[in-house]
C-alpha cells in the first residue's frame, strides 16, 4: 500500500488530493515542521532531503511533487488525471507543474525560507520584500498564458489542478489578492467544492 508523508501547509497537499482523486488505497503520516520532524533521523531515512512530500511505494520511495503527481496519474490511468495517451499534452501538463515547482513555489519560499539562499539579515529582508511582486508576477503569467480553463489544462481535470490549488492557497500569506487573477480565483473556489479536496483539506485542518 502507498504511504504519503506530509506536513500541514506544504505542497504535499497536492499529492494527497491526487491520491484521493485517483481512488488509491493509501495511508498517511503527518510530520510536524514545528517539531522539526522532517530533520529527525527516522524521517531522513525516508527522504534525506528533509522535505515533504515523500511517497513510499512497493518499488521504492518517490520525492518531488511533479514526479509524485505523474506517478499517481500513470499508476491509476482509470482516474484520467493526465493525458497519458498524448505525449505532447502530457509534456504540457508536466511543464505546468514544473513551473509551479521551480518558480511559483520558490517565489513563495523567499518569504520564510530565505536562509536557504542567504545569511545576511538585510538580504533576507530584501527577499521578503520582493515576495508579493514575484509571486504576483508568476500568477499573472499563469493567468494570461498558461491557464486554459475551466481547469488548468483545459476541459479535463488533471494533476495540475490540485497543485495549482495548493500553491494558490499560499497567496494570502504572500499578501497577494487572488482576485487579481479571476480565472485562477474561480478555479480555486471550484476546487474547494470537490469531495476529494474537502476530505483531504479536512484531514490537514485537524489538530
Amino acid at each position: 500500500m502507498l504511504k504519503l508523508f506530509y506536513a500541514v501547509g506544504t505542497c504535499a497537499l497536492a499529492s494527497h488530493i491526487a491520491l484521493e482523486e485517483a481512488g488509491a488505497e493509501y495511508t498517511t503520516v503527518r510530520l510536524s515542521f514545528k517539531d522539526n520532524d522532517q530533520r529527525k533521523p527516522e524521517y531522513l531515512k525516508v527522504n534525506p532531503k528533509g522535505r515533504v512530500p515523500a511517497l513510499v511505494t512497493d518499488q521504492g520511495i518517490l520525492t518531488e511533487t511533479p514526479a509524485i503527481l505523474a506517478y499517481i496519474a500513470q499508476l491509476f490511468p482509470q482516474a484520467n488525471l493526465a493525458p497519458l495517451s498524448d505525449p505532447f499534452a502530457f509534456a504540457r501538463a508536466q511543464a505546468f507543474n514544473s513551473y509551479l515547482c521551480s518558480t511559483a513555489h520558490v517565489n513563495h519560499a523567499h518569504l520564510g525560507r530565505g536562509a536557504r539562499w542567504a545569511d545576511e539579515p538585510g538580504s533576507l529582508e530584501d527577499m521578503k520584500r520582493k515576495v508579493p511582486k514575484n509571486v504576483g508576477d508568476g500568477f499573472a503569467l499563469m493567468e494570461s498564458e498558461m491557464f486554459e480553463g475551466p481547469w488548468a489544462m483545459g476541459k479535463t481535470y488533471t494533476i495540475c489542478d490540485p497543485y495549482l490549488f495548493t500553491v494558490a492557497g499560499w497567496l494570502p500569506r504572500d499578501t497577494v489578492d487572488i482576485n487579481r487573477f479571476p480565472k485562477i480565483a474561480e478555479h480555486h473556489k471550484r476546487m474547494a467544492e470537490r469531495p476529494a479536496v474537502k476530505k483531504v483539506v479536512a484531514e490537514h485542518q485537524r489538530t
